[in-house]
């Protein structure tokens, strides 16, 4: 099925759609749940499987991060079901989808439209302190020879920094930029994990001009499932491939 950009049930950042060798999009809640299945179950769910397909991916394909709020990089060559440990992941094959799973962290797809390189990144505010924008593009450079001034980068949906309270043990392991104070009082912290993002892509060498945001707060918006709003364990993804 060829891919249809104009499904409202698929979130898609302009910048990066406007990108011939790339495919990208973040389902909605009308899509139903992303979230992992059970232990031994097929990671391919219905759901999974008819997001593929409505990108025009083959979804018996899909390679899932495992997302466990840390900082691996992983390189997939082949089809992996899931990739168990890393939040982020790697590839230069054509047409094998990356798939990862968010309630309010951040999903960055980088994109190298030279050496046709991809990587997909589940960054909370864990990942984000641990550095893993920047380990990605690193991952990026040393695996596929891409320059970090090539690429191509879009920050998807994510709470913004209006609704992420933290506390001074969060807020501290941050620039104080992206911090500012909370109505919730002392202690109390708002977080901006996607001007934090962009900050280190930046500082990795990927051009300003080149990193594009979705801009939609997960908290805010009925469409996506947000961890803060409803902790029901329903996720939302971000597909991405190579095209």
């Amino acid at each position: 099925m060829p891919p249809s950009s104009t499904d409202a049930r698929i979130l898609r950042i302009p910048g990066l759609d406007a990108e011939p060798g790339l495919v990208h999009g973040f389902s909605t809640l009308p899509l139903g749940s992303m979230s992992p299945p059970g232990p031994g179950a097929d990671p391919r769910t219905p759901e999974r499987r008819a997001f593929a397909d409505a990108l025009g991916l083959d979804a018996a394909l899909l390679t899932a991060a495992g997302a466990v709020h840390g900082a691996e990089v992983a390189r997939v060559d082949a089809p992996a079901g899931v990739v168990r440990g890393s939040d982020a992941v790697v590839t230069d094959r054509l047409g094998l989808p990356l798939l990862a799973t968010f309630a309010d962290c951040y999903p960055l797809v980088l994109f190298d439209p030279r050496r046709r390189a991809l990587a997909l990144v589940h960054t909370g505010w864990r990942g984000t302190a641990a550095g893993l924008a920047a380990r990605a593009v690193q991952a990026l450079e040393a695996g596929f020879g891409c320059r970090p001034r090539d690429l191509v980068a879009g920050v998807g949906p994510g709470i913004c920094g209006r609704c992420y309270e933290v506390g001074d043990e969060v807020a501290g392991q941050f620039d104080p930029a992206v911090v500012r104070p909370s109505p919730g009082g002392p202690g109390r912290s708002l977080l901006d994990l996607a001007a934090a993002n962009r900050a280190q892509l930046e500082e990795a060498g990927v051009p300003a001009g080149s990193i594009h945001a979705h801009g939609a707060c997960t908290r805010e918006s009925a469409a996506l499932p947000s961890h803060r709003r409803s902790p029901d364990g329903v996720r939302f993804a971000c597909i991405a491939a190579i095209r």
